[in-house]
Order: structure tokens, then C-alpha cells, then sequence
């Protein structure tokens, strides 16, 4: 198995009402020089027997399940130890691989061999019917980076990098760097890739995954995520500009008040987040602001967001539908509201 050119990592937890359809997209890809890499962090559902049958039936793919679940980052780091091929692509459990995708990556890492290929991504609703946002990347085509360009490397990745499932690197590369230092931080991927410069790298503004969105094991946990531990992560990363870092996320977001509005508008955000992230953290005023959003009321704000993100034009399709259908304040005015206005906007 030396000569592998590609092994597709997955890490799974909890998934057997999602996983088939993922494997099928990426099993009738399969050719020779790839292979499929599956760990389970100990699901206590039927995972185990949907993967298996699988397995079966496919000699590319090996399964393995562990004794424990360990979390999302030590599964996928297990997965790399676990593959055998030159490149990793550390795809997810629920989301699908576009038709083609398998062998235009290929295509580009035996011309390019890069370190890094990041690749384009589209967001779909939860039944991945309705197309919500087209693309990530600010840009179409495929962009080149050396060992000096890491600004610009992050700025133009980096929001995009926190979805995995549109990571291959070399797998070489992944076990000679520190990977232990980022377990938790649910995004070990990006601890990875930008804790030393990379040689080479190569983003291919392209979609070739469709993301099912609002469906990640961790929304429950959104507003610690997306205020403290993302931009923890990014801000940590030494050899980077402040404005490369800002142009992912801002170093305390918390202190944005439209971000923290929409996290109060999507459900994310009221008195026990204020108690458990800001009750002891001396904050000044802001502190008074925070407080009131906190006790803001949820619908209204919900409402509010919603009118204002669907009179945009469509642009906010992804967020709209948050609000409509994900938050626990959504209502039947704000879903009847955000169906007109999705339809009369398509992406």
C-alpha cells in the first residue's frame, strides 16, 4: 500500500443517518491509488453496522472503531496515523464529495504536489436540497503560495479552513508537526497547517463539497466556539500580520455588537452564556451591553435579524435560514417570510 496517492479520512460520531450517503459519493469516486479511512469514535448507534456493510463490499476502505471517543481531533489525527497514502483528505461524516471531485484533486497533486490543497466548498440546507451559498472562497480559479506568503495564505483560506472537509495535505507533513497541543480546540487541522510556514500550497476556488448545514455535532456550543476557541486559534499563530488574523476573525468578536445580536437572534446567546463568559470578565460598559442582549427578547430579536438579513438581497441565504428554521426563537411568520424571500432570490 506504499504507493497510495490518496487516502480519505473521516472521523465519525453518531452519524448512521448520514454516513451512506456521504460513502456513496465517495465510493463510486474510488480508482486505483486510494484509499478510504473511516474512525468511529465508539458511536452508540447503528454506525458501526452501516460502515461495515460498506466495508464489505469495498476493499479500499478500512474501518475503525475505537474503544472510546477521544473527540473529533484525535479521531482525525488517528485516521492520518491510520492512512497509508501520500495526501490526506480529512473529508466529513455527513456532507458529500461533488461528482468528479476525487480525480480533479488528484489531477492537481500529482502536477503540483503540494503541501496543502484547500478546496472550495458549497453550503446546502440540512436535506441538501436547497443551495444556501455557493461558495466560500472569494475567488474562482486555483492560487499558488510559497513558503513566504503565509498572510496571504490565511486571509484568503482561513475562514474557509474552518470546515475540514475541504483539507487534503500531505500526509508526511500532518505526523511531523504538533498535533497533540491543538486536541479540543475542534479544529486541529488548522493548528496543524499554520504553526510553521508551508512550502507549498494551492487553493482551488472550486466547490467539490457540499456542506449539509446547521447538521455539525457542535452547535449546541456555537457562541464559545465562534467567540472564544476559533478566534483563540487563529490569534495564537505566530509569523502572521494582525491584519491577516483580523481578516478571519477578530481577536475578542464578543465585542462586535451585531455578532453578539445574531447569536442572541439565532438562540445562541442569553443568560447563561452572560453568566458562564462574562459574569467574572472585566469588560467596563460593555459589560451593561452584554447583559442586554442577554435579556433582550429571543423572538424579536430573531425577527428583527431575519428582516433585516432578507432585505439584503439574498446574500445572507446561509444565516436567513438559521433563523428561520435552527433557532430555538424561530417563528411562523419569520419561516413564511424567509420562503418568500429565498425563492424570490435564489443563489
Amino acid at each position: 500500500m506504499a504507493d497510495l496517492r490518496l487516502s480519505i479520512c473521516i472521523a465519525t460520531f453518531k452519524r448512521a443517518d448520514f454516513i451512506a450517503e456521504t460513502l456513496d459519493s465517495i465510493v463510486s469516486q474510488l480508482q486505483d491509488g486510494i484509499e478510504v479511512v473511516v474512525v468511529d469514535g465508539c458511536s452508540p448507534d447503528a454506525t458501526a453496522d452501516v460502515v461495515a456493510a460498506y466495508e464489505a463490499r469495498c476493499p479500499q476502505l478500512r474501518y475503525y472503531r475505537e474503544a472510546e471517543n477521544s473527540g473529533v481531533d484525535a479521531d482525525y489525527d488517528k485516521a492520518v496515523g491510520y492512512a497509508c497514502g501520500r495526501h490526506v483528505w480529512l473529508m466529513t461524516d455527513d456532507d458529500i464529495l461533488v461528482p468528479g471531485s476525487v480525480a480533479e484533486v488528484l489531477d492537481l497533486l500529482d502536477r503540483e504536489d503540494p503541501d496543502l490543497l484547500v478546496v472550495d466548498t458549497e453550503i446546502r440546507d440540512a436535506k441538501m436540497h436547497d443551495l444556501l451559498q455557493a461558495r466560500r472562497f472569494g475567488f474562482e480559479g486555483l492560487r499558488r503560495y510559497g513558503a513566504g506568503d503565509g498572510d496571504r495564505l490565511l486571509a484568503d483560506a482561513g475562514d474557509a479552513l474552518s470546515f475540514i472537509g475541504g483539507t487534503v495535505v500531505r500526509r508526511k507533513l500532518w505526523l511531523a508537526r504538533d498535533r497533540q497541543h491543538y486536541y479540543g480546540s475542534l479544529f486541529v487541522h488548522v493548528g496543524v497547517l499554520f504553526q510553521k510556514p508551508l512550502a507549498s500550497a494551492l487553493c482551488l476556488g472550486k466547490p467539490l463539497v457540499q456542506i449539509r448545514f446547521g447538521n455539525a455535532m457542535w452547535s449546541a456550543r456555537g457562541f464559545e466556539i465562534w467567540m472564544f476557541l476559533w478566534p483563540q486559534l487563529i490569534w495564537s499563530f505566530a509569523g502572521f500580520s494582525d491584519g491577516a488574523k483580523a481578516s478571519v476573525t477578530a481577536r475578542e468578536p464578543w465585542r462586535v455588537p451585531r455578532k453578539i445580536f445574531g447569536f442572541r437572534a439565532n438562540g445562541s446567546y442569553g443568560m447563561a452564556e452572560f453568566r458562564r463568559f462574562f459574569a467574572d470578565r472585566a469588560v467596563g460598559l460593555w459589560r451593561v451591553g452584554l447583559l442586554g442582549f442577554a435579556l433582550m427578547p429571543g423572538r424579536l430579536a430573531n425577527l428583527l435579524a431575519l428582516v433585516f438579513l432578507l432585505a439584503s438581497g439574498g446574500r445572507y441565504r446561509a444565516a436567513s435560514y438559521v433563523l428561520a428554521w435552527n433557532s430555538r426563537f424561530s417563528s411562523s411568520l419569520g419561516r413564511r417570510l424567509a420562503a418568500r424571500s429565498m425563492i424570490r432570490h435564489p443563489a
